[in-house]
């Protein structure tokens, strides 16, 4: 299954629930529960040890008829709110279902836990809504493959999606006026490898029944593949911006040398850098525009995304790393002058450890594309040492699915960049415009531009007032031989302060 079809799919099962519903609405039964069996989450560890101290396994295959569905026939059935986990119960969220089928053939277990007891949700055909172009089909050995959050996002008593878990291991979300975008992933192995990429899953649910007027939810989870077993838990706060409080331990099968923890994926097209190479009529399509960046000694780096000619991997070495994540800082329409996809209102994605990593780099992983429809981008976190088997290994952190990175704002933002083609001689000038900053001051005169690259040649660092901003610009001009692939570092200090962001890019022609 390829990366985007995982979340296109997502997407195509929640068509026409976007708005939301009522809180108020008829009321019919809820989805029917099983036998109760205890859980807790350090049962969840034990089994997902357990289950790591044997061989893969994967779950059976839906019928071949569900499997065989096309786009448009599986776009034909869809759950039917009214029958939503914790309807009409005063609860802050309510849970919606989806069916496994088409792309995704192999169903996933979901359980509702009150009281430290699990009843696992029978999937049951009554509680879907479908056309009558959807064919007779037999349920026999069928599930679900995800299901969705919906809760009081916008507006009091409308009841609207912000959380899915759909696909491997897919999950994505979205705060108060945003629209999906980039999703995460329980985790990356082998991302961008020539030995290719594994895609675990998670294969079972457990999601907790909240108290009324609770904050949060809380879902665990179980993933498995052939090289891992991992135990997980989720607490999810909707809001102005969605947070999730993540923990997992892992236990390899084998030693995971190319583990991406806290994994996010995206797609860039193109914009301002190389909006050339596109005949399209919109100035810009992407759903983030940078990798974000706060390394273990405090430096705020900003790294474009790019859409190369040929795949491109970059690692940031660091320790202690205070977080990282792919965002969106373009936030205008007509940044983009697309009216339906409402890139502008797409979240960014900022990753927070809780406690120190420790030694590790961050990856970005960019993959050529030359359509929308392509998650070609991936950022991830990887500890310097491979994950031994034999053993568990724990992380925590923090998800912020957010407009703008919640850190704190001590130096100047990069807002855009720029590159094009010296018209009257050799090189290619690069633009680079910083935000509005009280540690910019006025006077351009008394910046100093820094500008590096191993290879090729910088020339001509100048910082210009910005009138259409208020900040600083930097612009500079680049002569590298053609198929190098410089990778360029530019910073503004003050007094020998630093003052802006870091900016790192790499160039290809």
């Amino acid at each position: 299954m390829h990366r985007r079809q995982v979340i296109s799919s997502a997407a195509l099962a929640s068509l026409g629930w976007a708005l939301g519903s009522p809180a108020w609405a008829e009321t019919h039964d809820p989805v029917k529960l099983g036998e109760p069996e205890p859980f807790s989450a350090d049962m969840l560890r034990d089994k997902a040890e357990e289950l790591a101290s044997s061989l893969y396994a994967p779950p059976q295959q839906v019928p071949l008829s569900w499997r065989e569905l096309n786009y448009d026939e599986f776009r034909n059935i869809w759950f039917d709110e009214r029958h939503a986990l914790w309807r009409d119960t005063g609860r802050p969220a309510v849970v919606d279902f989806f069916p496994a089928g088409y792309l995704f053939d192999r169903p996933v277990k979901i359980n509702a836990v009150a009281d430290g007891q699990a009843r696992p949700v029978l999937f049951d055909l009554d509680t879907f809504d479908r056309t009558d172009q959807f064919p007779d089909l037999p349920t026999d050995g069928m599930g679900f493959s995800g299901f969705r959050l919906r809760g009081e996002l916008e507006k009091p008593g409308v009841f609207q999606e912000y959380a899915v878990f759909q696909g491997a291991s897919y999950f994505r979300a979205l705060g108060r006026g945003q629209v999906y975008g980039l999703s995460a992933r329980g985790l990356a192995l082998g991302t961008g490898s020539s030995e290719g990429e594994e895609f675990p899953s998670f294969r079972e649910f457990w999601i907790e029944t909240p108290e009324p007027n609770a904050p949060d939810i809380t879902i665990h989870a179980l993933l498995d593949s052939p090289s891992v077993a991992g135990a997980y838990s989720f607490k999810i706060k909707k809001g102005a911006q969605t947070r999730m409080e993540v923990k997992c331990t892992l236990f390899p099968r084998v030693d995971l040398a190319a583990a991406g923890i806290a994994p996010g994926t995206s797609m860039f097209l193109f914009d301002q850098t190389n909006r050339s190479r596109f005949d399209d009529f919109r100035d810009a399509v992407h759903d983030s525009d940078g990798l974000l960046m706060v390394n273990g000694a405090g430096e705020q780096i900003w790294r474009p995304l790019s859409n190369p000619h040929q795949l491109g991997i970059s690692y940031f070495m660091d320790s202690g790393t205070r977080g990282f994540g792919l965002m969106q800082r373009a936030r205008e329409e007509g940044d983009f002058g697309d009216l339906q996809a409402h890139y502008e209102r797409r979240p960014s994605l900022w990753v927070e450890p809780m406690g120190s990593w420790g030694p590790g780099f961050v990856g970005l992983v960019e993959i050529p594309a030359d359509k929308e429809i392509y998650d070609n981008i991936v950022a991830f976190w990887r500890p310097s040492e491979p994950l031994r088997a034999g053993r568990g290994h724990h992380f925590a952190y923090k998800l912020h699915w957010c407009d703008s990175a919640p850190v704190d704002g001590a130096v100047a933002e990069v807002l855009n960049s720029r590159s094009g083609r010296r018209v009257f001689e050799e090189g290619r000038i690069f633009t680079i415009d910083f935000a509005k900053h009280a540690a910019l001051g006025l006077d351009p005169a008394k910046l100093e531009a820094r500008v590096h690259s191993r290879i090729g040649n910088i020339s001509n660092p100048t910082v210009q007032y910005n009138p259409g901003t208020g900040g600083m610009r930097l612009a500079f001009t680049l002569n590298a031989a053609k198929g190098a692939r410089p990778e360029i570092r530019a910073e503004l200090h003050r007094d020998g302060v630093r003052v802006s962001e870091v900016w790192l890019y790499r160039w290809s022609d």
